[in-house]
């Protein structure tokens, strides 16, 4: 869901709302995002797929985890003029990933609390 997302992202220009680059112009700035996510993508990717089990274990948590924190930010945003993430699929995407990274969270330390396994 993450990765669709960032599709509705592009196409809602996400960029205008991130408080980092707002200061730039609107051109630079589309630059400066797609710039930063491919490489933040290729890499996560590579982590929850990799062949080491510990990692691709610690990359789930970690995307999960973003997850619910990026649905957060975007709840927080809701109110705000130049928020673009209206349409029922971008709050299907953005809190529909939310909620599944919560799920994934939740079983993992179910399971971690029944078999005795630390993180």
């Amino acid at each position: 869901m993450l990765l669709t997302h960032e599709l509705d992202a592009m196409s809602n220009h996400e960029w205008r709302v991130l408080p980092l680059v707002r200061a730039l112009p609107d051109d630079i700035r589309m630059l400066v995002f797609v710039a930063i996510h491919r490489p933040i993508f290729g890499g996560l990717v590579a982590l929850v797929a990799s062949l080491n089990p510990r990692i691709r274990a610690l990359s789930r948590l970690e995307v999960s985890a973003f997850l619910v924190i990026h649905g957060l930010l975007h709840f927080l945003f809701i109110g705000y003029p130049d928020y673009p993430f209206s349409s029922l699929i971008s709050e299907i995407l953005i809190f529909g990933g939310a909620g599944l990274g919560a799920m994934y969270l939740a079983l993992e330390g179910r399971e971690k609390t029944c078999t005795g396994e630390s993180f």
